[in-house]
């Protein structure tokens, strides 16, 4: 069974949303072929941390300080249930750009370490509220997940990869798919799309038909 995920690193669902389709598969031991596919959500961040989630969502969302700080707090409260202390609150936006080249180079040279470097990441953002657009952290990242420095400095210091970027977004936004996270599960030749979040025990349910040819070509909604 091959798994498809769309994410961008600044999105707490798709850290959430890829835990649980990890523990459904795990669950139902499934030898799984991942695979990674970039959807950045904020093209227009910048490099250096200027802005807080919460100041983001008001702008964003239009919601007053109060709500956006309830709602934050929510995330945070489901990402808890998965066992993901992540601290939404105090991540200061910037562009996911470089962290995704770095991804979808993996992807591409290094698929058996993919996975672990995208949980990396998303650790180093989400829960360390370190900043993925600096360079150094990201080559401390990479490093640590097996890849050479010089790989990863080739990569993070020049553009490679920026139109894989481009051209994933854009066949996803053919496909429909306008948002993150969103998973696409193939078996043999039979397909399904799951877009969004749903618990581990309904990613479960929906990988187990599908490998049972009971969901083949549709979509779960």
């Amino acid at each position: 069974m091959r798994i498809i995920y769309l994410i961008d690193f600044n999105c707490p669902y798709s850290y959430i949303g890829l835990e649980r389709i990890k523990k459904a598969a795990e669950r139902l031991n499934l030898d799984i072929e991942w695979e990674m596919r970039s959807f950045e959500l904020e093209p227009s961040a910048g490099k250096r941390q200027t802005i807080s989630t919460t100041d983001r969502y008001v702008d964003k969302y239009e919601l007053s300080p109060e709500d956006a700080s309830k709602k934050i707090a929510e995330i945070e409260r489901i990402a808890l249930d998965d066992s993901l202390k992540i601290n939404y609150k105090d991540m200061l936006l910037t562009s996911s750009k470089d962290a995704l080249r770095l991804t979808k180079f993996a992807q591409n040279m290094h698929p058996e370490i993919t996975l672990n470097l995208v949980e990396e990441i998303f650790h180093a953002n989400l829960v360390e509220n370190e900043n993925i657009a600096d360079i150094k952290v990201l080559t401390k990242i990479a490093i640590s997940c097996g890849l050479e420095e010089y790989e990863a400095k080739k990569i993070l210091e020049n553009n490679y990869y920026n139109i894989e970027i481009y051209l994933d977004k854009e066949e996803a936004l053919t496909n429909g798919i306008t948002a993150t996270p969103c998973f696409i599960v193939y078996r043999n030749e039979e397909r399904l799309i799951i877009p969004g979040v749903f618990s581990a025990e309904e990613f479960e349910i929906a990988l187990k038909d599908l490998s049972n040819g009971d969901l083949a070509g549709k979509t779960f909604v």
